[in-house]
């Protein structure tokens, strides 16, 4: 899946822009483990920066252990999984790309909506917010769709580049710290768009993911809603001790 990747110029510098779009295709399986990244020329080339951007980029993954650079024999992918603040537990689809599975996401939709009184997202965020859908591919067949609910004061972020980087890396490039996330599961069906999305037939049980976002204030910064097709493939947790 082709995506245009553009950059925000007047905000985090380009190398870092462009590290977090390569720690993202490494956490998600585009390139794989014990796999090279593409040359500094592509990456160049690819971006439109200059060499010197790119290697700062590729150093800085390489000092957090995900690339190994060797002279004359490219660059090669040594970790893909994430250390995360929150907890032990690795990310579902950090689980699924060290099964070999490939994860591709696809920015739907992205848009300020008004919220009508007595629904979730105006008890959450009032009459205003901004609403994203987003598609992940397991595989290149659709497997999860999500619906992001976000504060307006988040209407700013650049959205332009869901689809080459992770919506919580935008926030952070916004100096907001997610500190805490609150999950809540159960088994229903998704709306008749989202059956459609998924190619499930109608009423179709799916596993329902709901999650909460909070920053270091106890704010809530992010809501969303999630369905997974659980027949292609299982949810899974694993738990380190």
């Amino acid at each position: 899946m082709d995506v245009s990747v553009n950059f925000s110029r007047n905000k985090r510098p380009l190398y870092l822009q462009i590290k977090n779009i390569l720690k993202d295709r490494i956490l998600h399986g585009v390139y794989p483990i014990g796999t090279n990244i593409p040359s500094e020329t592509q990456l160049e080339n690819e971006f439109n920066v200059s060499k010197i951007t790119v290697r700062n980029a590729i150093k800085e993954l390489a000092q957090e252990g995900y690339l190994e650079p060797s002279s004359g024999k490219g660059t090669k992918v040594i970790r893909n999984t994430s250390a995360s603040k929150l907890s032990k537990w690795k990310r579902f689809t950090e689980i699924l790309v060290e099964e070999g599975h490939k994860i591709q996401k696809q920015l739907l939709q992205a848009e300020v909506v008004r919220n009508e009184e007595g629904t979730e997202p105006y008890q959450l965020f009032g009459e205003h917010c901004l609403r994203i859908e987003r598609l992940y591919h397991l595989n290149d067949v659709p497997y999860i769709h999500y619906t992001h609910y976000l504060t307006m004061q988040m209407a700013n972020i650049e959205l332009s580049d869901l689809n080459a980087q992770s919506l919580y890396g935008l926030l952070e490039e916004q100096d907001i710290s997610l500190e805490k996330h609150r999950d809540e599961f159960a088994v229903g069906t998704a709306p008749s768009h989202v059956e459609k999305i998924l190619h499930v037939k109608e009423g179709t049980p799916l596993l329902k993911r709901l999650r909460y976002s909070y920053d270091e204030r106890g704010n809530l910064i992010e809501y969303n809603k999630g369905y997974y097709n659980t027949e292609m493939q299982n949810y899974v947790v694993n738990y380190d001790v």
